[in-house]
């Protein structure tokens, strides 16, 4: 363990490179620079036990294109299509968007050749069956992916970040890294243009476990330098007065009065304005990704905890007054299009409306530890999952214990126990009855006028889909396949899309340079010894996504920008 907090600054040999932030961006980075021979020392405002940051909580998707798993299961992918579904999908606009392209063609680049092999020699290993992240919507121009492209670490987030915290933690035993936790960066200090260290307080020690809250309490003052600092400290998602602030209403309505935190209370976006205040350009701030399908967490690790449903096709979505929503806003399509949707109402709450078999099958909760046979590795249990006839463990706990979940035997006790949990209107129990008999009118046959219905037939025509998440369309009231499951679905936080510019080596951009190049790009000037990685960048460049985060998972733009920052770092002299 590190004694850094009671060890005198002028003590210590100075490190090449200060890196703020202990998450997943941050790690890969030291990582690059340690693979260098470069000494690194790391500061976070958590403890050691927060060690790789929201990746650890992650469901650990990874984006990849044309991979041998994907090949295996007959899905014929490429380079070229995932270009054209990410430029629809991102649907650059602007003239910030100079670098945000860059950075997606770089990504893109990245995930069809070195990204996989690259974490395969660092360990990690990947299930066979690739799914569904953003399925978009009805048109082959418009936002979504046009095939599976979403492969599941075996071990989910905190195989991940294992993968890289091992490495870092070894380059620590040997003194090449040093991590002082509990250190909160205030202040980048610049001289002459440049950034040359950091300036902030130390906290109180903290013993709370991973995500749990900590306390603020300041201890001392501390001043440290390094020829380079690498910002890489994550968004704003527990920070609602900031999303508030930027919350684009007019793309998406108005700002939901009830929202649910889907990262922990340390996720702050403090470091976005401490950076701009150092002369640093930032983006894209009103590109937000928050997610429709949240529930409350019925054992919650930090405030306001919330987890995400990764639905199957097949629930029907209802709005709060029990109103079914128009094609093609069904589960797991099209976040931005169905978070207008139901903003649009007036309400910041939605229904899905299924029965048991359709939650046995279709429910997925994203998080690791909402996942223990797929984090612990265990193959047994996995196929044991699979096989089973019964929903997974935490999805009975949460139609056990969670708040937002009503199970019935009849559609009058689902439509009561709804209007239990409303947040305002009440809905009509002979409307929601005659919509869902409308729909199951639909599946006595194998062709349908119902667009969910033939989405349904659509998803099974891909095995993995048929194997692990698509149900055979069967009528929702048929007893046979009950009882009846109602969720109240609330607005849930998670991705900041928008952040530092930086160019392609992960040099964050003066603020200036935007008038300087007049929207072209050509004439932005980095800010010496300042670079950025990870969510605090929009995960490259200021927002490499654009509108809409196609690939369903942060873990790739972290990895990616770590890697190019602490490369870029590592070979430059110090």
């Amino acid at each position: 363990m590190s004694s850094f907090g009671s060890t005198p600054a002028d003590s210590r040999t100075s490190p090449d490179a200060i890196i703020v932030g202990a998450g997943l961006a941050g790690l890969v980075a030291a990582h690059e620079l340690t693979q260098a021979g470069k000494r690194v020392l790391i500061l976070d405002q958590e403890n050691r036990a927060n060690l790789g940051g929201q990746a650890f909580w992650s469901l650990g998707g990874l984006f990849l294109i044309d991979s041998p798993e994907q090949r295996r299961l007959r899905i014929h992918d490429s380079l070229e299509l995932a270009k054209d579904d990410w430029a629809t999908s991102a649907g650059f606009d602007r003239d910030d968007d100079y670098w945000p392209r860059k950075w997606a063609e770089a990504y893109l680049e990245f995930a069809a050749g070195e990204k996989r092999q690259y974490l395969r020699d660092l360990g990690l290993g990947l299930t066979p069956i690739v799914g569904w992240a953003e399925r978009g919507g009805s048109g082959a121009g418009e936002h979504g992916n046009s095939v599976p492209r979403f492969h599941l670490t075996w071990g989910t987030g905190p195989e991940v970040v294992r993968v890289f915290r091992e490495p870092v933690e070894s380059a620590e035993a040997s003194g090449l890294v040093e991590f002082a936790f509990r250190h909160r960066v205030d202040e980048l200090i610049t001289e002459g243009g440049a950034v040359v260290g950091v300036r902030g307080r130390t906290l109180a020690p903290s013993h709370t476990a991973r995500g749990v809250e900590s306390n603020r309490e300041e201890v001392a003052d501390f001043e440290l330098r390094a020829p380079a600092v690498i910002v890489t400290t994550g968004g704003i998602g527990h920070n609602f007065e900031l999303m508030r602030k930027y919350w684009p209403a007019d793309r998406l309505g108005k700002f939901p009065d009830t929202m649910l935190a889907g990262v922990p209370a340390h996720v702050d976006g403090r470091m976005l304005q401490i950076a701009e205040d150092a002369g640093a350009s930032l983006i894209n701030r009103d590109r937000i990704w928050a997610y429709t399908e949240g529930i409350e967490n019925w054992n919650p690790v930090w405030p306001g905890h919330g987890i995400r449903i990764i639905p199957g096709p097949s629930s029907m979505w209802f709005d709060a007054e029990g109103n079914r929503f128009p094609a093609p806003n069904y589960p797991g399509f099209d976040t931005n299009r169905t978070m207008r949707t139901i903003l649009e109402t007036g309400h910041d709450y939605s229904w899905f409306v299924l029965n048991e078999s359709i939650i046995r099958k279709e429910f997925a909760l994203s998080g690791s530890e909402q996942n223990p046979d797929l984090t612990e590795k265990d193959i047994r249990i996995t196929l044991d999952r699979v096989r089973s006839s019964d929903a997974p463990g935490p999805i009975e706990a949460f139609k056990k214990y969670g708040s937002d979940f009503v199970v019935a035997e009849t559609t009058e006790e689902l439509v009561a126990g709804m209007n239990e949990r409303s947040r305002g209107p009440v809905i009509d129990h002979d409307h929601l009855v005659e919509q869902i008999r409308q729909r199951d009118r639909q599946t006595d046959h194998a062709f349908s006028k119902d667009a969910q219905v033939q989405a349904i037939h659509n998803a099974r025509a891909y095995l993995g889909d048929k194997i692990v998440r698509a149900v055979k369309p069967h009528k929702i009231l048929d007893p046979e396949h009950g009882p009846l499951i109602a969720v109240r679905l609330s607005l849930l936080s998670r991705k900041t899309l928008g952040g530092l510019e930086t160019n392609l080596d992960g040099q964050v951009l003066a603020g200036s340079g935007k008038a300087a190049r007049g929207g072209s790009g050509t004439g932005s000037e980095p800010i010496p010894g300042l670079y950025a990685a990870g969510e605090v960048t929009g995960f490259g460049g200021g927002g490499m996504h654009g509108y809409n985060a196609l690939e369903g998972t942060f873990l790739g733009g972290c990895i990616f920008s770590g890697l190019r920052a602490g490369r870029a770092v590592a070979g430059e002299e110090n």
